[in-house]
């Protein structure tokens, strides 16, 4: 049987930690947590359950992780946020590949929790994360905040029955407060990598957005709540290249 390091980042994160842990004491041989010097409770929790506890200033979701992943000491390993556990079909399935592990990378459908209803619609579902892997054939990528793990070279790659259960949001307040978070990691990766704000971002992006997400992507079917989201998601695409304009804006008057 191959052996199994549960990775997870964390900070702040005394309301969903104890959820997570609890999920993966079934399938992880070590559980390792990097912690962005948490001022909760979090640490606390953690040692309550035995894993392997460090912290590391944070320096964004890419490079975290990627810190995080070099503490693991198995081969293989399953990269879960904090507020995310495994349903009992997904604990069954990593199992399965701990007997007998046939790829390098596996996926796995991922189910949001939002102010208590789940979320089915709205471009929110599957959700398909790439986040059980072969930790020695690639590294974590993307553009912060939305980091995905790339291999190194082209790699065999299977799909797990089960999902991530995925409690993002306790409250609509904690959903504005994430857009705000996001929104200005994303705007200055944006501006570290050239990207512009141009007038059909500014304007069209955020229409195309809920258009795709509550009529394409069924988010309607979701009721209120997928209303929101979609209104909300397309919120935060303008607010995105609002914040990215204002950037260049400041860069030039420090430059003029």
């Amino acid at each position: 049987m191959s052996k199994l390091s549960v990775v997870i980042i964390t900070f702040n994160e005394e309301k969903n930690i104890g959820r997570c842990l609890d999920s993966v004491g079934d399938v992880a041989d070590e559980i390792v947590v990097v912690d962005s010097n948490s001022t909760d409770n979090t640490k606390t929790i953690c040692q309550s359950f035995g894993v392997r506890f460090m912290q590391h200033d944070f320096a964004g979701y890419i490079e975290q992780k990627n810190y995080a992943l070099k503490q693991a000491k198995f081969k293989y390993v399953l990269s879960l946020d904090a507020d995310e556990v495994l349903s009992d079909e997904l604990k069954a399935s990593v199992l399965q590949v701990k007997e007998n592990p046939e790829a390098d990378g596996y996926t796995m459908n991922r189910l949001t929790n939002y102010v208590g209803k789940w979320i089915h619609h709205c471009g929110w579902y599957p959700d398909t994360k790439l986040r059980l892997f072969n930790r020695d054939k690639g590294a974590w990528g993307g553009i912060n905040p939305h980091d995905e793990f790339r291999f190194f070279k082209k790699s065999k790659i299977k799909h797990l029955k089960g999902d991530i259960l995925h409690y993002s949001y306790h409250s609509i307040d904690d959903h504005y407060k994430q857009v705000e978070h996001f929104t200005n990691i994303a705007s200055k990766a944006y501006y570290e990598k050239g990207k512009r704000a141009t007038f059909f971002k500014l304007v069209f992006s955020p229409v195309y957005k809920f258009i795709r997400d509550y009529f394409f992507l069924l988010g309607f079917l979701d009721g209120k709540a997928g209303l929101r989201i979609c209104w909300i998601s397309a919120g935060a695409t303008r607010k995105k290249y609002v914040k990215l304009k204002k950037l260049y804006a400041k860069n030039e008057i420090s430059q003029g």
